[in-house]
């Protein structure tokens, strides 16, 4: 039976590439983070960059395990140093990776290097297998692993042969406050502050990596379409522009910018769980998915269209089909809870973790083994064994 939390008890430090305003894995640092503070427990953090300002810096104890500087194939072995001396100095019993860290008792698998290079056609290189060896011994170390979606379970498996036993899945969470519908005056509101025309279906694309997020495969369907559609980007410039391609920025509110689209399209090649689909479901809007990406496994078939984004033919008759629905007028979600196939929410994926973190704090006292430091990680300069 498990032991119930004692987070006065239990010394739990959180490992993160970055704690700052960044998307992806440092969004979820952040969610977690705010999650575990507001029940009144306050991790250490240790990252390479904090930004003081944001709240949740402001109310817990971080620590900078930078690598500035450092060349590029030993950064991740000077950042395991320095977080194998604080955890050694402050006691601490249980370790939370965001980020693959050799470190971590319970590391996150939002990704792995050989998925991401089979799915955008690479061969490693000499940094490459660097990574992949990291990775190999990160996970194979930790004591169990937090999977963000089913294809990375899957990918743990086929790629570091981690048991099935090991390996938990679960989705990651969403400010389900921050990302909610809007009424149809406010979207037509945002939509006329954005430069969105009334008289298209505004397919939008939220990325930072045009790569791997499959813009080359959209630009080629809208830079020749006849549909009344087109495609607004947020992120990053695009490298090739149309006259129906709408550059947007980065936007601090991509909430507004869901919910004013008429259809997110996600065409990653490569998107262990891709969070922008949840975001997107949450505001109303409906979604065009790769059959690949992971938070398809998500969504209820009903809020979403999917596709094959590297078929050409495919891509474009999925954008017709959303094009026809949304001309309709039947494209809108009505009730986004139901059109997702878990709780999003903050507090639930938190509360998840901390049945986690209560193996911990049983075993600290009764196993030294379970917690004893992972072998010590190469130093700077030093070849990885």
């Amino acid at each position: 039976m498990t032991q119930p939390f004692d987070h006065n008890r239990l010394h739990l430090a959180i490992t993160a590439q970055a704690l700052n305003h960044g998307g992806g894995a440092e969004r979820y640092a952040r969610d977690v983070l705010s999650g575990l503070l507001d029940l009144g427990i306050s991790p250490l953090v240790i990252a390479r960059k904090i930004d003081r300002s944001l709240p949740q810096a402001q109310r817990t104890r971080c620590l900078v395990a930078s690598t500035q500087g450092v060349p590029r194939p030993w950064r991740n072995a000077v950042f395991d140093r320095a977080v194998r001396r604080i955890i050694v100095r402050e006691g601490i019993d249980c370790v939370f990776g965001v980020n693959q860290s050799l470190h971590a008792h319970i590391v996150v698998c939002g990704g792995t290097h050989p998925g991401f290079l089979r799915a955008m056609g690479k061969k490693p290189g000499w940094i490459d297998r660097r990574q992949i060896e990291h990775e190999r011994r990160c996970f194979t170390q930790a004591k169990r692993i937090v999977a963000h979606s089913h294809r990375m379970r899957d990918e743990l498996q086929d790629f570091y042969g981690v048991p099935a036993s090991k390996i938990d899945v679960l989705h990651p969470p969403v400010d389900t406050a921050r990302f909610k519908p809007l009424d149809e005056q406010h979207r037509r509101s945002v939509r006329q502050r954005l430069g969105l025309p009334a008289d298209r279906v505004v397919f939008l694309l939220a990325s930072t990596g045009h790569a791997r997020k499959g813009f080359a495969e959209l630009h080629a369907l809208f830079a020749q379409t006849s549909l009344p559609i087109c495609l607004a980007v947020a992120g990053r410039p695009v490298p090739q522009r149309a006259p129906n391609i709408i550059e947007l920025g980065y936007r601090t509110d991509i909430e507004a910018v869901f919910a004013a689209a008429d259809y997110t399209a996600i065409a990653s090649h490569y998107e262990p769980f891709g969070l922008v689909g949840v975001e997107s479901i949450l505001c109303g809007t409906p979604v065009v998915i790769g059959q690949q990406v992971g938070s398809a496994e998500v969504i209820d078939s009903s809020a979403k269209i999917v596709v094959a984004p590297t078929d050409a033919t495919d891509l474009a008759q999925a954008i017709a089909a959303a094009c026809a629905r949304a001309l309709r007028g039947e494209h809108r979600i009505a009730d986004p809870a139901k059109a997702l196939l878990y709780d999003p929410s903050v507090q639930t994926h938190v509360r998840q973790l901390l049945g986690f973190f209560a193996a911990c704090q049983t075993n600290s006292g009764n196993s030294p083994a379970y917690f004893a430091l992972p072998s010590r990680s190469a130093g700077f300069g030093a070849a990885e064994t």
